[in-house]
């Protein structure tokens, strides 16, 4: 299953030498757009962003098992500051068992992925990622990254790819796909848009991927990628309606519970409906908060004459 490469596990405080887009050799970062980028603090115009994600998901009968590893990158002229956080998502239970925040002086790689504390990255040839393992306590949980279909590419660079894969807990092996996300921007405000990650059982897999958050002054554009068996499908105009809303107190927003998925030649319709979620509310001056959602969601996509059911994970982030 995993791929015939040298490997290495690289832990502690080392730089692992990563690039930020997927694939099997080093790419450039993508970059964000910057015309048409409103700046309201000139002291961020030189911040970069750097969003890393690897997901795995693995769906049996009814229920789905989920791994999200979220990673960003946030550089600044005189420091580069690191977040990585970690969910065990399983029988509509949330398990957040890593968060942790850094800084670190200025780099010249400063998209590269970086071991702390219980994270360390399993190292193929040319420094791809072959996997994430986790170890503290007597906590142990490995992902491991096997064959990758095509990537994809969004409309600013970021990129999409979904490989086979396995996570370990202690002495449990299952089975799975993982989606490897990578997307960046600069300017005042990190990469934005909702994303989602759905399997349809063994055969069927779909990327959705928004490219701005809610909110804004026009509603986001969606892309979505899919693959089937073999055959590869994509919908570069997709429009993702929230069809219900819970309010959500402690930002003090509403948050979508239930969305409409329809891409603008009916090629592809769909609804996607909330079961389980992991809300957070960041900090800010008020009086809305940030917010942070992991959404298990369950629903249906019809492809021309084809109708799957999905099941996966859909994040929701609004700043």
């Amino acid at each position: 299953m995993t791929r015939n490469r040298t490997r290495s596990w690289i832990g502690g405080s080392v730089i692992l030498g990563v690039a930020l887009a997927c694939g099997e050799t080093e790419r450039p970062a993508p970059q964000g757009p910057t015309d048409g980028t409103e700046v309201a603090d000139s002291g961020n115009l030189n911040r970069r962003f750097y969003e890393r994600n690897f997901v795995f998901a693995s769906v049996a009968a009814d229920s789905v098992f989920i791994v999200p590893w979220l990673l960003q990158t946030v550089e600044d002229p005189d420091s580069v500051t690191r977040e990585a956080r970690a969910w065990i998502a399983r029988g509509g239970v949330w398990d957040g068992f890593y968060d942790e925040r850094w800084r670190t002086g200025p780099t010249r790689a400063p998209a590269r992925l970086v071991p702390h504390l219980g994270l360390q990255l399993l190292v193929g040839d040319n420094d791809a990622i072959d996997g994430i393992l986790y170890e503290q306590g007597a906590r142990l949980l490995e992902l491991v990254l096997g064959d990758a279909r095509p990537a994809w590419t969004g409309a600013r660079g970021d990129t999409y790819q979904v490989l086979s894969g396995a996570a370990y807990l202690v002495d449990q092996r299952i089975d799975g796909m993982i989606l490897d996300m990578a997307r960046a921007s600069a300017g005042p405000l990190p990469p934005g848009g909702d994303w989602a990650f759905l399997l349809s059982g063994d055969s069927a897999h779909f990327v959705l991927a928004g490219d701005s958050e809610y909110g804004g002054d026009r509603p986001p554009l969606y892309r979505a990628w899919g693959v089937h068996d073999d055959d590869l499908m994509q919908w570069p105009d997709v429009r993702v309606d929230w069809e219900r809303t819970e309010a959500f107190p402690p930002a003090r927003r509403d948050v979508p519970v239930e969305w409409r998925v329809r891409s603008a030649d009916g090629s592809i319709e769909g609804r996607l409906e909330a079961v389980s979620a992991e809300m957070q509310p960041g900090e800010g001056p008020g009086p809305l908060l940030p917010v942070r959602a992991l959404f298990e969601v369950t629903g249906e996509f019809a492809v021309g004459e084809d109708t799957y059911g999905v099941h996966g994970i859909l994040v929701h982030e609004r700043r």
